[in-house]
């Protein structure tokens, strides 16, 4: 058995109940990169007021966090698993998918007692298997920090309520407000230890996204390069198919959705998708995104398209790099946000990160 001691010597202010959900949190978040579109959960296993058990969804399609809580228990401990308070971050599943449903091994194992964080959205479950559990005599306490486990799969939820996926708008500017210089010539702002920590963004959402004037002028790749994990899904939009085919993002054999007026097609790796003319972009964009399970987008520029999703309200977060020290007179202005307050700001060398969050709520 492990002891949870040094539980309570982190959360002495809180109850039994969170301090093992705060668990449950810190190794749903294990999965991080690795797990979508489902969400991240972690599972624990208490029995006299000791950790039998411990698990979190590792790999899309894989075992969920339930069944790898379960599995961990010493062959010494099985016999108290009966006897056991579970403690999972989200409602486990009632349906079968990749995997048989949660409450199914739950009710099997005998398990007694299931403390939830929060609700699952999916249509498939959202409450049912709560109710699975409730039917079946398994005494249940629901949402034991709530906006905590909320917040961990705020993708998740986004998806689920809100029926679009989850939008990050990013640029980097010069301290006197500049995407770009005058000339030809790409302006690099950040450093490289922010550059970095980009990559890292990439690597934590589904997808990203560029306009036409960026991918002309910077001919990016669009990849983690300088991160641990995968690659975001490339989205382009190329409304009059004009960018040459010599560009980075056509010749690298990854995947790549053009967004243009032009031909739906799949080309290699390379797949087109039509957009109605003289409607407006965004929505479009995200219905083929639900239609995909494309649950995040990270959206880097340029100027034109930022401001758009801006203009309409249609983001949940946005990140500003600016580089304190470099300034350009003139250029290219970065966009202008709303009144919106800072959640937090972040110092890396000359370059301060700014986050932004939406005031919405996802906890229903």
């Amino acid at each position: 058995m492990l002891s949870s001691i040094w539980l309570f010597l982190f959360f002495p202010m809180t109850d039994f109940h969170e301090a093992y959900m705060h668990r449950c949190i810190e190794l749903a978040r294990l999965g991080a990169g690795s797990v979508a579109p489902n969400p991240m959960v972690g599972a624990v296993l208490v029995y006299e007021n000791s950790i039998i058990g411990e698990g979190w969804h590792r790999q899309y399609g894989g075992p969920h966090a339930e069944v790898n809580c379960i599995s961990s228990v010493s062959d010494a401990d099985k016999l108290h698993i009966p006897h056991a308070t579970l403690y999972v971050s989200l409602e486990p599943c009632a349906h079968f998918g990749k995997t048989p449903p949660c409450t199914k091994l739950i009710i099997e194992q005998q398990i007694k007692k299931v403390v939830i964080g929060c609700r699952d959205p999916f249509e498939a479950v959202n409450g049912r298997g709560i109710e699975q559990l409730q039917q079946a005599g398994v005494e249940t306490i629901v949402n034991v920090l709530e906006k905590e486990c909320v917040q961990l799969n705020q993708r998740f939820f986004c998806f689920h309520q809100l029926h679009r996926p989850y939008i990050i708008l990013k640029w980097a500017q010069t301290n006197d407000g500049f995407m770009a210089g005058t000339g030809s010539e790409r302006l690099l702002i950040t450093n490289e230890q922010s550059n970095r920590l980009v990559h890292r963004w990439r690597s934590e959402e589904a997808a990203i996204l560029i306009g036409t004037e960026t991918a002309l002028k910077d001919n990016p790749s669009l990849t983690n390069r300088l991160w641990y994990g995968k690659d975001p899904l490339r989205m382009l939009i190329d409304r009059n198919l004009r960018l040459p085919g010599s560009l980075n993002l056509f010749n690298d054999g990854r995947p790549l959705v053009v967004f243009n007026e032009e031909k739906e097609a799949v080309e290699g790796v390379v797949q087109y998708v039509r957009l109605a003319k003289k409607t407006s972009l965004i929505p479009q964009l995200l219905s083929y995104c639900c239609r995909q399970q494309i649950q995040s987008i990270l959206v880097e520029g340029g100027a034109a398209l930022l401001n758009s999703f801006l203009q309409e309200r249609c983001w949940d977060e946005v990140r500003v790099l600016t580089n304190l020290k470099l300034n350009t007179v003139k250029g290219l202005k970065a966009p202008v946000l709303p009144a919106v307050a800072v959640v937090k700001n972040i110092r890396i060398g000359s370059d301060e990160i700014s986050f932004y969050h939406q005031a919405q709520s996802l906890v229903q």
